[in-house]
């Protein structure tokens, strides 16, 4: 490297920060928290599908060279090119990137080449994978949970809407047109299709957080033919064994609250997934910032399970839903517990058979319902809101790069 191309890094006393946007939501809460820290940053709109190779480096160049900032970066590796070069480019500038995983990174980073070319910290929002990702080769691997905006996730009407009341709810995706999407994706072989169902449930039901690992160390004799696929036809199918997954799980949690007239919403999968089933109401999908701030408090109980790609790690809406002052019913995971406290701030079920007990405990307690809520929604003001998560990835760049 060229000692005139870089500049000296992390002198003030707080960092200069590009950011490397699209279309995720969690982009605005983090240039948000960049604001009110009072944190110098610039947001580079990248729609890499619109550019070309050339176009890309010449805007990235300019935008280091004038901006000059201390880190990049991103969500779940987005901006970054697959074929490396940005990591070509940040390692020219000794600039270092740092990428906030919110998604599984195993379903991910499998389709990326020079990985390793840029000076790279890579946060997780799901403990679970630190171990996996330094296995890739990654040196620097921190844990960062999800957190909340509070400041977004406010009411915006003056007055309920009525339809949205229910004794409880359930706010989530039913995962069969995202299955079938990775399926065709994918286009395995027909032994890996039939064996995908039987591979989906055993994976639900293991501790492993990455499923193509658990293919090859719990089925070997499938393994020439998923490795067969190569790396992107091997992700889709990877991607499909997670979702269908949580299909299954999602669907085995969602019948044990069907007695208690609950509404549920999200896509038009759940209308086929529960079209024989009596005792429940159908809404179409929500806006996340515009619609659900006023949805969570006209639920009496707001119920979780978790996507099948954390098995330790907690989902958005353990934060979302006490931050709008609303209770939550959620599914047990580990790394909860360092975040709340079991029982006083967050109640949880450990098996999809304690469901309904605990429904119907809750459902008859308004006061306790209440007392959860509030002691919730002041741990995530106090410890989980974007501004902490935010802070505390500056200072780990700091110490792990100037």
């Amino acid at each position: 490297m060229h000692e005139s191309s870089a500049w000296p890094k992390f002198r003030g006393k707080l960092p200069r920060i590009l950011l490397l946007t699209s279309q995720y939501f969690l982009i605005g809460e983090l240039k948000a928290a960049c604001e009110r820290l009072g944190i110098e940053h610039l947001l580079m709109d990248l729609d890499t599908k619109e550019m070309d190779m050339d176009t890309f480096v010449s805007r990235m160049v300019s935008t280091l060279t004038q901006f000059k900032p201390d880190f990049v970066l991103t969500v779940n590796h987005l901006g970054v090119d697959r074929e490396g070069v940005l990591a070509s480019l940040l390692r020219k500038f000794d600039v270092p990137l740092a990428s906030w995983f919110v998604d599984n990174p195993h379903l991910i980073l499998g389709v990326y080449s020079n990985l390793h070319g840029a000076r790279t910290a890579i946060f997780s929002w799901d403990a679970d994978n630190l171990d996996s990702l330094r296995e890739m080769g990654f040196r620097n691997v921190f844990h960062l949970p999800l957190g909340a905006d509070p400041t977004r996730l406010v009411p915006r009407r003056t007055e309920p809407v009525e339809e949205w009341r229910a004794p409880i709810s359930f706010v989530g995706n039913s995962m069969l047109t995202k299955t079938v999407k990775r399926i065709a994706a994918a286009r395995p072989s027909e032994r890996l299709v039939e064996a995908g169902l039987m591979v989906a449930k055993a994976f639900g039901e293991s501790d492993e957080p990455c499923s193509g690992r658990f293919l090859i160390r719990h089925f070997p004799e499938l393994r020439d033919e998923f490795e067969a696929l190569g790396p992107e036809r091997k992700q889709a199918f990877e991607t499909f064994l997670t979702w269908q997954s949580t299909l299954m799980y999602r669907l085995d949690c969602v019948l044990r609250i069907l007695d208690f007239d609950p509404l549920i919403v999200g896509d038009p999968g759940w209308k086929e997934l529960l079209k024989d089933r009596k005792g429940w109401r159908y809404h179409g999908e929500l806006s996340y910032y515009d619609d659900l701030p006023d949805f969570y408090p006209l639920s009496e109980i707001n119920f979780n399970c978790t996507s099948q790609q954390m098995k330790g790690a907690v989902n958005q809406r353990v934060f979302d839903v006490p931050t709008c002052g609303a209770f939550l019913l959620t599914d047990y995971r580990r790394q909860m517990e360092e975040l709340f406290e079991p029982g006083s701030e967050i109640v949880y079920y450990e098996h999809p058979d304690q469901i309904p007990g605990l429904v119907d405990l809750y459902l008859n307690d308004p006061e306790r319902r209440r007392a959860v809520a509030e002691a919730a929604r002041k741990r995530v003001l106090a410890e989980h809101t974007y501004d902490h998560r935010m802070a505390a990835l500056v200072e780990t760049m700091r110490r792990t790069f100037e």
